[in-house]
């Protein structure tokens, strides 16, 4: 902060300060935290399940669905979509379901991924998973 001195007319000295780096100081700080602000402010809420937690890990259960429609459970063929919904609806009965793990190929048609998905969601199946089949 430089100080300059200039005479007036009269012989009295007119002190002034330079102002100018103390703007461009306060200028640089304001658009960062302009900039800043935002990303501060964002926050995310969560909903933690409260309780103790369970060392129980359940059971998993593999419905595979091949390129050409055919439908596995657990490496087994299944005939029909009757007889996939008989076992959907057996493990839905079950008081410690298994999670649901579809496991299309990826050149399966959507249509019959779609009719499991439907198959075990109507079937009262809560937990479903989709992965791919090469996992």
């Amino acid at each position: 902060m430089a100080i300059s001195a200039r005479t007036v007319g009269e012989g009295e000295p007119i002190a002034d300060m330079n102002t100018t780096p103390l703007i461009d100081v306060l200028l640089v700080l304001l658009i960062m935290f302009i900039i800043t602000l935002p990303l501060m402010t964002h926050s995310t809420n969560l909903q933690l399940a409260g309780g103790t937690p369970s060392a129980v890990i359940p059971e998993v259960v593999y419905v595979d669905i091949d390129f050409d429609g055919a439908v596995l459970w657990n490496g087994v063929l299944i005939q029909d979509f009757a007889q996939l919904e008989r076992l959907l609806r057996q493990e839905a009965a079950r008081k410690d379901q298994a999670d649901l793990q579809v496991r299309p190929d990826g050149r399966a048609a959507y249509d019959t991924v779609a009719r499991v998905l439907a198959l075990a969601q109507r079937s009262g199946i809560k937990r479903i998973g989709v992965s791919s089949a090469d996992d």
